[in-house]
């Protein structure tokens, strides 16, 4: 277990912007999330667990508890046998997405490769049921191990999730993701390079990943895109400071130096106000705030 203290988030964010959490803890197995967990419960510490901040704002006067993070520390990849004709692979929840499928890949196992792309961790991904291109978590989940706030773990399947669109029962019911385990096909592994190759120039085509964000920022409205709407209500390039929509994909709030987080809620709630205006629809953030 590493302790840093009043550790400042801006470096453990990909929108790297974030004040100081009073204690940031990176645990690197089950046992030291429970105990950490347990410790905080009984001295009635504010605690959150994250993954690698891809989908996290923290506000710039930081966190006041600790914020506990699995990423660099839970992070054992490995393959688990075989159930009902599928390869299953058990990951920890520090493991980021990317990783799994690149693990996947080289045992040559389809159905992630629309992770492939995707920064952030096995937990955080289950809990929203993370996507792209089609694949979400929940079309490759069968199980995942948890704790839950009495400090019991247990197993939950697929169907116990309730995967909706980037929501979970996770959501609700606060239970901490300690790992997760995958069932794939086997598959040929040059088809599924080629496939992830493919979405990775789709990425590098649309997106503007040479500048810090936290992917997309609104979940899609029902039949809609959210990108369409930002640029309909005129947001496409609109800035706060260092903080701006991109002009590559109105979906993303990028920062361009040296926004803050100031800055970037400034314009989530202004490209929130013109889109309603114009479109009468309430756009729901993706991102999650911390210390706000």
């Amino acid at each position: 277990m590493k302790i840093l203290y009043d550790e400042p988030m801006a470096g453990h964010t990909t929108m790297r912007v974030g004040g100081p959490a009073d204690r940031l803890i990176t645990v690197s197995a089950e046992e030291e999330l429970l105990e950490i967990l347990k410790q905080a419960e009984a001295e009635g510490v504010p605690h959150v667990v994250i993954g690698n901040g891809s989908n996290l704002l923290v506000s710039d006067e930081g966190y006041r508890g600790w914020i506990i993070t699995t990423a660099g520390g839970l992070t054992d990849i490995r393959t688990e046998g075989e159930h009902d004709g599928e390869v299953l692979i058990r990951a920890e929840s520090g493991a980021t997405l990317a990783a799994v499928a690149k693990f996947a890949r080289d045992c040559a196992l389809t159905g992630l490769e629309f992770a492939a792309g995707i920064p952030g961790t096995v937990g955080g991904g289950v809990v929203m049921n993370a996507g792209a291109y089609g694949g979400e978590c929940k079309d490759v989940i069968q199980s995942v191990r948890v704790i839950r706030a009495t400090g019991e773990r247990g197993t939950l399947t697929n169907e116990e999730l309730h995967f909706g669109y980037r929501t979970s029962a996770l959501k609700r019911s606060g239970e901490i993701v300690s790992a997760a385990v995958f069932s794939l096909r086997r598959g040929d592994q040059e088809v599924i390079e080629a496939r992830m190759e493919e979405l990775a120039v789709r990425r590098r085509e649309k997106q503007p990943l040479s500048y810090p964000s936290a992917g997309s920022t609104w979940k899609r409205p029902e039949g809609l895109f959210a990108a369409r709407l930002i640029e309909e209500a005129g947001c496409k390039g609109l800035a706060v400071r260092d903080a701006q929509i991109s002009e590559k994909h109105a979906g993303f709030l990028i920062n361009k130096g040296k926004a803050t987080a100031a800055d970037i809620c400034a314009l989530m709630c202004e490209v929130e106000r013109r889109v309603f205006e114009n479109s009468g629809i309430r756009l729901e953030r993706e991102v999650l705030l911390l210390g706000f």
